[in-house]
């Protein structure tokens, strides 16, 4: 028997990690400028041949993805469109009829033809769909159907289940009302009590767990956080208890961790990360913009110091990471609700985009896109989740669009490039911005909201 003074294997384990960041940090400070430019550089030409290769087919092992094919079409699809890569015409065809054959006559997407309807790989086509735009792969999606199939898992105390007879959780909340947003069907019935369900789920901890008296999950509080705001709710949440809680899941390593005294892992750069792009959004009132220093001065002093420190690879060895002060997040909520007045519901995705971002990012946005380029970026192609894991799409996929998230982080306006010094390592880094609520590129958003405004 271990004496009380031994280590716990989680403990031993986060030591094993920080160790390994570290080396790789402390190998960036050594190295002379011209070499750190290209270890922070993203390796664009690797990461879309990998993505490529695996839309055109994949090995064996992926068997046991099966149920999960519109996932995988999603992590890849939407990578590519982070990277601006493009695909030719026979695999954007094979891609929108393969997707159609996964589209149940009742409604809703299966995890592969033949299976039973999901909202999870609903979500994961449409999503699909959305980042190949144009007519064709629009005009597949089935609204109506897709509309009856939300009705059928809508349950009474507010969730939907996430399939006939499955589990219900909040991120059957989020693919449910994501998917009927963008599209342009979300209507009072389908908003009925989500809010209160999502309430119940928000724990002492401030964070959101995926059903009630669980415990709060990076992934499930993105899922409810982003839910809420869609369904014009979001201040009956406890928000300041929220932030503190995603801010604090950013440790030493510069990444997020998905819950607390767990493992760092790449994939939370877009779950917790995206989380704090939707409280930029959401939360103007907080970090001392009523201060008399002016928000520009403010602003653009924490952004130099901030990209100084990690640059200098100190920051991420020795450094503490700033984090959003407690007291600022008790500001009163009034000012955002009264920016919340009654409006269409399918008009929140557009209306958030309308409200520029008035504070900088509550998190160490070039830290984290330190994390990303140098523990999670292989240079043969693809992401994961740390150093000593391999490989895989669904990293890719996150650890990209937490790199999005963190380029625009300090950006009033999506719609216009960040400033320099918000990109960590050469401004070719620069990917698209993505809209923080569905995590599809904003073109493609705008796209498909023109498309299903007036279909």
């Amino acid at each position: 028997m271990e004496s009380s003074s031994s280590s716990t294997v989680t403990q031993r384990e986060q030591l094993m990690v920080e160790q390994r960041v570290f080396q790789i940090y402390r190998l960036l400070a050594e190295m002379p400028r011209s070499s750190q430019s290209f270890m922070l550089e993203v390796q664009r030409d690797s990461h879309i041949e990998y993505l490529t290769n695996g839309l055109r087919g994949l090995s064996p092992s992926f068997c046991v993805l099966d149920a999960n094919r519109p996932w995988l079409c999603y992590w890849i699809l939407h990578s590519l469109a982070l990277l601006e890569g493009s695909i030719d015409d026979e695999l954007e065809n094979n891609a929108i009829d393969f997707l159609c054959r996964c589209q149940d006559p009742s409604g809703g997407y299966a995890g592969g033809p033949g299976q039973m309807p999901h909202l999870a790989t609903t979500y994961a086509a449409v999503n699909s769909l959305i980042s190949l735009g144009g007519h064709r792969a629009l005009s597949s999606i089935h609204r109506d159907s897709i509309y009856a199939f939300l009705r059928q898992m809508k349950q009474p105390n507010g969730g939907f289940r996430m399939h006939d007879g499955g589990e219900v959780d909040v991120r059957a909340c989020y693919t449910a009302i994501s998917v009927a947003s963008i599209l342009n069907i979300l209507d009072d019935r389908l908003v009925e009590y989500v809010g209160d369900y999502i309430l119940s789920c928000q724990t002492h901890e401030g964070g959101i767990a995926g059903e009630p008296g669980s415990e709060a999950h990076g992934g499930y509080t993105y899922c409810g956080f982003a839910t809420m705001i869609l369904i014009n709710e979001v201040d009956c949440l406890n928000v300041a208890a929220l932030m503190d809680w995603v801010v604090f899941r950013q440790g030493v390593e510069c990444g997020f961790q998905g819950r607390i005294n767990k493992l760092v892992d790449g994939c939370y750069s877009f779950w917790q990360g995206g989380v704090c792009a939707l409280l930029q959004r959401s939360y103007p009132i907080i970090n001392g913009l009523d201060s008399s220093e002016s928000e520009e001065d403010s602003d653009a002093g924490s952004l130099s110091s901030a990209t100084s420190d990690v640059c200098e690879g100190e920051h991420a060895v020795e450094g503490t990471l700033p984090q959003a002060d407690a007291e600022t997040c008790q500001h009163t909520w009034e000012g955002f609700v009264n920016t919340l007045a009654p409006v269409n519901l399918n008009d929140i995705g557009d209306k958030f985009l309308e409200r520029n971002a008035k504070m900088g990012p509550p998190f160490n946005s070039v830290a984290l896109q330190q994390y990303i380029l140098l523990c999670s970026q292989l240079q043969e192609g693809g992401f994961r989740d740390k150093p000593g894991k391999a490989r895989d799409f669904y990293h890719t996929c996150y650890c990209l669009s937490g790199l999005s998230a963190c380029q625009y982080s300090w950006s009033e306006d999506l719609d216009f490039p960040p400033a320099p010094q918000a990109v960590l390592g050469p401004y070719s880094n620069l990917l698209e911005p993505i809209h923080p609520l569905y995590n599809v590129v904003l073109r493609r958003y705008h796209e498909a909201r023109e498309f299903f405004a007036s279909a």
